[in-house]
């Protein structure tokens, strides 16, 4: 065992089977505590709201010595009064609202889709804090917004120029000055309508449109400037004749698994190296093809079944019993092959399995 570890934040897994993998005894605090995170855990905790986490995390450190305490979503600017091993909170703290992120782009002249003035569309808003698209919309008319606006009452946002176009994001590991790009990875969006339209729902890497070494030149460009520490990544959005930058993401990204099964590199490793100053010399070669799709409830349910004979072809796999609610996460599903088409043919096959089983809840 290389030391003991402490992984705190919404959702964790992913973290925590690096960390576990990398040869760390794991302790977590996540609001999920799927059966896969208990497999790599030493002891692990449940939280309701971001706002216990001090206490658990005190609590935790009452009773075990740490080498490392790593935050993730959600609690990258929360003051544990602990030193946390990544980027430090005061540089976490100014990625972590659309519009400190806007004005770091602009500042830093990186091409950044502008600010649209009021009463001009269509706009694409963006609730100021939060995370994974969630909530975003585009407003094409006034009315638009002020359902937006009355829908999530007293929540400040952006309005920002509307950009179509291929999303992707770049995993980087950063010193503070310098980074390295370890991938570039294609980003799935959930589509349809509503609040959840333009949320999160996979990925796919390695990513190669012809414009791929220019997208990681400037990722590690934007990852070096930021001044943050470890595992971060930078969200685009390519055009015909654009490459947008988008966010920041000062934490370990949720493509952390599909990066590290195409590369066969740990970015935990890596994180820990580079709060030491040591970042790869070169960015990694993808070994293979790997996407993860996530599974979201068509309508509320109980989870009857274990699956986790599934795995290791899907993750965040719930307890039996478990009640999901319409429209939230159900699991994580792995496609892997020597190419796109045997990737998705085998992310296909897993899915329809999954979808057997969610038939009878």
């Amino acid at each position: 065992m290389k030391g003991r570890v402490l992984v705190a934040g919404f959702a964790t897994r992913h973290v925590v089977r690096s960390a576990y993998a990398a040869g760390f005894e794991v302790c977590a605090i996540d609001h999920f505590c799927d059966q896969d995170l208990t497999w790599y855990t030493k002891e692990h905790q449940t939280f309701e709201e971001l706002a216990e986490l001090p206490d658990l995390i005190a609590d935790l450190c009452s009773r075990h010595t740490f080498d490392c305490i790593v935050t993730t979503s959600g609690a990258e600017d929360i003051d544990i009064g602990r030193n946390v091993c990544g980027t430090p909170r005061s540089v976490a703290a100014r990625f972590c609202t659309k519009s400190s992120i806007q004005q770091f782009f602009e500042e830093s002249e990186f091409p950044v889709p502008p600010l649209l003035p009021e009463g001009e569309y269509p706009a694409f808003i963006k609730p100021d804090p939060g995370a994974g698209g969630w909530r975003n919309t585009l407003a094409a008319t006034q009315d638009d917004e002020a359902a937006w606006t009355e829908s999530w009452p007293d929540t400040p946002y952006i309005r920002q120029m509307p950009v179509e176009g291929i999303p992707c994001s770049v995993s980087c590991i950063a010193d503070g000055t310098s980074a390295r790009a370890l991938s570039l990875n294609r980003q799935f969006n959930r589509g349809g309508k509503g609040e959840r339209r333009f949320g999160f729902a996979g990925a796919s890497t390695p990513f190669q449109p012809g414009e791929r070494e220019t997208i990681l030149g400037l990722a590690e460009e934007i990852a070096a400037k930021s001044g943050c520490i470890g595992s971060l990544g930078i969200d685009f959005i390519l055009t015909d004749d654009n490459i947008n930058t988008i966010e920041i993401n000062p934490r370990f990204q949720a493509t952390l698994d599909i990066v590290e099964m195409s590369t066969g590199v740990n970015i935990f490793e890596m994180h820990r190296n580079a709060t030491r100053g040591i970042i790869p010399a070169f960015r990694p070669t993808p070994k293979m093809t790997v996407a993860r799709s996530i599974i979201f409830a068509e309508r509320d349910c109980v989870v009857k079944d274990d699956l986790k004979s599934l795995h290791p072809d899907i993750a965040d796999i719930p307890w039996p019993g478990t009640e999901i609610e319409e429209g939230n996460a159900v699991l994580s599903v792995y496609g892997r092959g020597a190419n796109e088409d045997e990737m998705l043919a085998a992310l296909d096959k897993t899915i329809t399995r999954v979808y057997r089983y969610m038939s009878r809840w």
